[in-house]
């Protein structure tokens, strides 16, 4: 098996996870090496021209060099030279040309015919038919009648084209995005503390610091570039990973704080009492740029080693050495993903993480900084500009300010703007589970798979009278139940920007011709204004690049200022610019973090202090559900609900292609469950079934599947944070029997 790995045109970091990770990540690769043929030309093809552009994979972002022969993208290798993954790629933006010619393309518009079955349509039909059942909607029901589910995948000339249609077009109050499901808890947590959403820091903060602490995140997996970055740190750094499973990451930690599952806010307040009792941090920080610590210092008293010790299930001297260990630390950083994110009490430990680098100081500087590590390629950029949970440029809705200013950029009446929020994401759906909505536009997301609880989500989606997806195929679960497909051209295969992780705007090309019919979402935008009668509120909405420049306006005096971005050109010049960029900066670095100055984004420029009592599970273990169900990344090779990936003949031989469930030794043993035994996993929602894979990577008591398979959030249970509505996917009680035979 070593020797086959080694052949593997992969990154380090995959081979080094496939060394660690027998069973199911590597069962499908007993195949022979010249199958794999990541970044392979053809002998028939041969490249005459090379062009620049970032991965539409995740958030973060790489450089690419697609090699062209007649203007057509026909093989692409890493950029050397790009800031954020220095000549390195991982499978998946290896193999991004070739989902591009996946059978299940969306090719054509498809239209539900009066027997249920999608018939291909042509372009005016699919129109007319958009316009005249949405406006009967909304001429019966109200505007509020029908909303939106935009997303986090596609570049930000279309999601703000996209909001601004559908909420100044078209009179929309609700519309939401997918990446609720992934970054809403750090886009609060930072308004809340810093008062704008904004990540602090650069990818060369991961090479910088002396101690990296990994809290919810599976970075070997779930962004392996970003671990290329940690292990390219020359200074030896302390890895600490706290996650309740022992995941890849964990495997090659400094120190793995194998927590109990949502007892993270008890062990971080613990760990800050630790620190002030024996005056391990800043003071001198603490009074002059941060907010409400006093208070913050009074509440902690509580959270003493006996007491954290038992809610953590930790040894107390583990405890212990976390605190001394940030202590130590000359250049801490603090970095999260989902498995903080995807909590009922998400955001609270977000704050909790980002309390412990205000109290040391570890922010703003090289090396530090609370961060947050986005999913989606242009996640970043749907939190600025897609017109959902903001307004655009991160402008707020009620504000009477902002609106007055976006209507003179875009030259519209602001009148047409919405003064109220919208409904976040599971507002809109149980908006549509009470009769209120009736029409849903679904554009780049696949929420019949992804939503959680996903039962009744495909319940409440089949009430509509009339639902629209968009989207580059026609297989998803989600298109399969539209009344109406409209095809839509993937990355690759238009132009525009994307935001990654560390604010850095990208630039994303035309490469390909969109199969068939499919048009990019900006033309599919165009025609939709076109047929409902607004386009004159979008004169000056011609090209990506003309919204962009409109964009930049919206974005003046703002944190995000990208008022120095001349053009296009330019981005692509300097290698991406991280924001903020405005007219009159200084600053032509690449590579640059937030807060350097100790200035935050509050009124009176300092942080705050923010925490809360921790709650229980939101659903509690009992003897008819005695396991906890995590999920979370399965592969470097997977990604989201598979609708690309699976569409690589390369990828697909890197992870199993059934779903399976991780579980301790010991409770297999006590089920009479052995290795590669067919299972059901059962949770009051659904049962599924799956391959058991035995491991002590699982704690006694846990189970743990990947996200990626259609059938898992059959099981997960539609619970929220109440202060970012996102849903809660890590956690939730089930129970695993044996299947004694496949009809069983």
């Amino acid at each position: 098996m070593t020797h086959f790995i080694d052949s593997l045109p992969l990154p380090e970091t995959i081979k080094k996870i496939l060394y660690q990770k027998q069973g199911p990540l590597t069962r499908d690769l007993l195949r022979k090496p010249g199958e794999f043929g990541l970044g392979q030309v053809p002998a028939t093809k041969k490249p005459d021209a090379t062009t620049t552009a970032v991965c539409g994979y995740c958030g973060t972002g790489c450089g690419l060099n697609l090699h062209l022969q007649q203007g057509e993208a026909i093989s692409l290798t890493p950029k050397t030279s790009y800031p954020v993954n220095l000549g390195m790629a991982c499978p998946k933006g290896w193999e991004s040309l070739t989902v591009l010619d996946a059978p299940d393309r969306a090719t054509t518009p498809l239209l539900k015919n009066k027997q249920g079955n999608q018939v291909p349509v042509n372009w005016d039909v699919a129109m007319t038919e958009f316009s005249s059942r949405f406006k009967e909607i909304q001429q019966k029901h109200g505007n509020d009648s029908v909303a939106f589910l935009s997303t986090g995948q596609i570049p930000i000339e279309e999601m703000a084209f996209f909001g601004a249609l559908a909420k100044f077009g078209m009179g929309m109050t609700h519309g939401d995005g997918n990446t609720r499901q992934c970054m809403a808890t750090a886009v609060v947590a930072y308004k809340e503390a810093f008062g704008f959403d904004a990540p602090p820091y650069t990818y060369q903060d991961f090479e910088e610091s002396d101690t990296i602490i990994l809290i919810g995140s599976n970075l070997c997996i779930a962004h392996p570039i970003l671990w290329e970055r940690v292990m390219r740190n020359r200074h030896d750094p302390q890895i600490v990973v706290i996650d309740p499973r022992m995941t890849e990451t964990a495997m090659s930690a400094s120190e793995h704080l194998a927590i109990t599952p949502k007892s993270d806010m008890a062990l971080l307040y613990g760990t800050a009492r630790i620190l002030i009792e024996n005056e391990w941090i800043e003071r001198h920080f603490i009074e002059k740029h941060t907010n409400d610590f006093s208070q913050f210092e009074q509440y902690v008293k509580k959270y003493d080693l006996e007491y954290v010790a038992k809610q953590t299930g930790l040894e107390p001297q583990q405890i212990i050495n976390f605190a001394q260990t940030i202590y130590t630390g000359k250049r801490v950083s603090f970095w999260w993903t989902m498995g903080v994110n995807q909590s009922y009490q998400g955001v609270r430990t977000a704050q909790a993480i980002i309390n412990l680098a205000l109290m040391t100081g570890n922010i703003g500087k090289p090396g530090t900084g609370a961060n947050s590590i986005t999913g989606q390629c242009n996640a970043m950029g749907s939190r600025l500009f897609s017109n959902t949970s903001n307004m655009l440029g991160g402008h707020d809705f009620t504000n009477p300010q902002h609106r007055e200013k976006i209507a003179g950029i875009l030259d519209i009446d602001e009148k047409c703007i919405p003064r109220e929020n919208s409904w976040a994401y599971h507002e809109i759906m149980e908006g549509i589970l009470k009769g209120k909505i009736k029409g849903l536009w679904i554009v780049g997301t696949n929420p019949a798979h992804s939503w959680i609880n996903q039962g009744q989500a495909k319940d409440i989606l089949e009430r509509l009278d009339f639902l629209v997806v968009q989207d580059m195929f026609n297989s998803t679960a989600t298109t399969k139940m539209a009344d109406l497909v409209l095809p839509a051209a993937g990355w690759g295969e238009k132009e525009g920007c994307q935001i990654n992780s560390e604010r850095r705007i990208s630039r994303v090309k035309k490469v390909r011709k969109a199969p068939g019919d499919a048009l990019s979402d900006f033309n599919i935008f165009k025609l939709v204004a076109h047929y409902w009668g607004c386009s004159k509120m979008f004169e000056q909405w011609k090209t990506p690049e003309a919204v962009f420049q409109l964009l930049k306006q919206c974005t003046a005096s703002q944190p995000c200022d990208i008022t120095g971005i001349e053009d296009y050109a330019m981005i692509e010049k300097q290698g991406g610019i991280q924001w903020p960029y405005p007219t009159n900066h200084d600053d032509d670095r690449n590579q640059r973090r937030l807060f350097e100055e100790n200035e935050f984004f509050t009124e009176d420029k300092r942080a705050k202090f923010i925490f809360e009592e921790p709650r229980g599970l939101s659903e509690p273990l009992n003897e008819n559900f005695p396991f906890l169900l995590m999920t979370g990344r399965g592969s470097a090779s997977q990604w989201h609900t598979q609708t690309k990936t699976r569409n690589s003949a390369v990828l697909r031989k890197l992870y199993p292609e059934k779903a399976f469930t991780e579980i301790n030794p010991a409770d297999a043993k006590s089920l009479g469950i052995s290795q590669n035994d067919l299972v059901t996993v059962s949770s009051q929602r659904g049962s599924i079934r799956c391959q058991a894979f035995l491991t002590h990577a699982v704690q006694r008591g846990q189970l743990f599947i990947p996200m990626h398979y259609e059938d898992v959030n059959q099981l997960t249970d539609a619970v929220f944070d109440p202060y970012s509505k996102q849903p809660s996917y890590k956690a939730c009680a089930v129970t695993v029997t044996r299947c004694h035979h496949a009809g069983v």
